[in-house]
């Protein structure tokens, strides 16, 4: 157990998938654990429920009595928390040792035998279901996600047998810099964070940094077609669905259901097969990285199998929330031009035919500054777009910045732009037969409604 001398852990912003996970691990190490949170979410319920004392408003009058001891708390907070947050000014004034989600995560994971999943798009997936082979094999691990894996209902895996520690290495605010893992994968170098990074290329010498800090005769798996520097004391893998060229790639791949079946092929060896529960190919690229990771550690193919044939998925990851004969409705997490457009042409292939109706919220004020056009071209994949106004997270507005900058560029007849009162009578007007939601702010607050809907008719 690290941090032995602390009783208690305060978080500001408590309910963040991030800062949630790291709250049950703390909880796990007979730590007090509270905190503060804007709001209060199905999430912030259930760590209640687990023990973890969580309040809505920012008063320093609120933070309870065991957790103003300097010596003994350790504060942990969000870079989403404004400066003049008054229980974080609370606890800089008076020398508690504050420090972000991000070091926090770095001192436990730098600990054990690290596994980091980086790329500005597929971590979260890659992660859980890399974390759910190794909670079947006996290897074991330790895990911090990014989202709630369907398998478990929580976003924290333990196993205090096992040194593994797996988790999501973020490039919002270099935050992947405070790991330095054993194996490190990359799935994708998009431009995205523009806010911090300026340029594409500021990108990928951030994620290039981070592929330095992999530990000496370290591991990097990286999707095909990528091209970082790579320092000599690291070994490079790749994988890929669509080029044989790949140390890791697809013989063969069919669809089975809503899922797919399909052959693996490895350095050493080949894996027939490979059933897999959840839809779409990007989720089959998902596991080919999942895999080879697995691979690497030594565990065995039929594990890995086994695994991946009871593997769940993620919720708000290509999440099938209704599926009947004649309805469908999809949510997703999809929040960057790249990923709608990977999520969209998967929608697509699955459901061939169909009329596409996609329901979109804009997350932050500068990515939909720096993407306008972006967006616009991966959301003409649909039929019908339903575009909400932009969910501001951690941003204060930026004059001339609006979710019209994406509607007035988006080449289609069938759309409009709703305020959240209107959308889901829009909804109902409507009726799509295929329906998807996207998007990483608040959207998901109409998921249940949504699916309550859809089950009635």
């Amino acid at each position: 157990m690290i941090w032995t001398n602390l009783d208690s852990v305060y978080f500001i912003g408590a309910g963040g998938i991030g800062m949630s996970a790291l709250a049950r691990y703390f909880l796990s190490q007979g730590k007090e654990v509270a905190g503060y949170d804007r709001t209060s979410t199905t999430l912030t319920d259930k760590l209640i429920r687990e023990g973890i004392d969580i309040h809505f408003e920012d008063r320093s009058v609120l933070i309870p009595d065991a957790f103003r001891n300097p010596d003994r708390t350790l504060v942990i907070y969000t870079p989403a928390v404004p400066e003049n947050h008054q229980q974080l000014n609370y606890f800089r004034k008076r020398g508690f040792r504050i420090i972000k989600r991000s070091v926090a995560l770095g001192e436990v994971f730098n600990t054990g035998r690290g596994i980091g999943v980086a790329g500005t798009h597929g971590k979260t997936s890659i992660s859980t279901m890399l974390a759910h082979i190794l909670h079947v094999s006996t290897l074991g691990c330790n895990a911090f996600l990014g989202g709630i894996s369907k398998n478990t209902g929580s976003n924290l895996y333990l196993d205090p047998a096992s040194k593994v520690i797996i988790a999501e290495a973020d490039e919002f605010d270099r935050s992947f810099l405070t790991l330095f893992p054993e194996i490190a994968v990359v799935s994708s170098m998009d431009a995205d964070h523009l806010d911090i990074y300026h340029t594409k290329e500021n990108i990928k010498k951030g994620f290039e940094s981070f592929i330095a800090q992999i530990r000496d005769k370290g591991k990097l798996i990286h999707k095909y077609g990528l091209t970082p520097r790579v320092p000599n004391h690291v070994e490079r893998y790749t994988y890929s669905v669509n080029h044989p060229e790949a140390d890791y790639h697809i013989a063969s791949v069919e669809s089975q259901g809503l899922g797919s079946i399909f052959t693996m092929v490895t350095p050493d060896t080949i894996i027939p097969g490979i059933q897999l529960g959840i839809p779409g190919l990007l989720n089959v690229e998902n596991a080919l990285a999942s895999i080879a990771v697995a691979h690497q550690l030594g565990i065995a193919p039929e594990i890995i199998a086994r695994a991946l044939s009871d593997y769940q998925g993620v919720e708000r990851r290509f999440d099938l929330q209704v599926v009947h004969r004649d309805r469908v409705y999809i949510d997703d997490y999809a929040h960057h031009p790249e990923e709608i457009r990977a999520f969209l042409t998967s929608v697509r292939n699955l459901f061939p035919g169909k009329k596409l109706t996609g329901i979109f919220q804009p997350h932050l004020f500068s990515r939909t500054r720096d993407f306008a056009v972006e967006f616009a071209k991966s959301l003409e994949l649909l039929d019908v777009l339903i575009l909400m106004e932009i969910y501001p997270a951690r941003e204060e507005p930026i004059p001339g910045v609006s979710a019209s900058m994406i509607f007035d560029r988006v080449k289609m007849k069938e759309k409009m732009l709703v305020s959240r009162e209107q959308l889901l009578r829009v909804i109902k007007e409507q009726d799509p037969v295929l329906l998807v939601t996207m998007g990483a702010g608040d959207i998901n607050q109409f998921v249940a409604p949504l699916r309550e809907w859809y089950g009635r008719k």
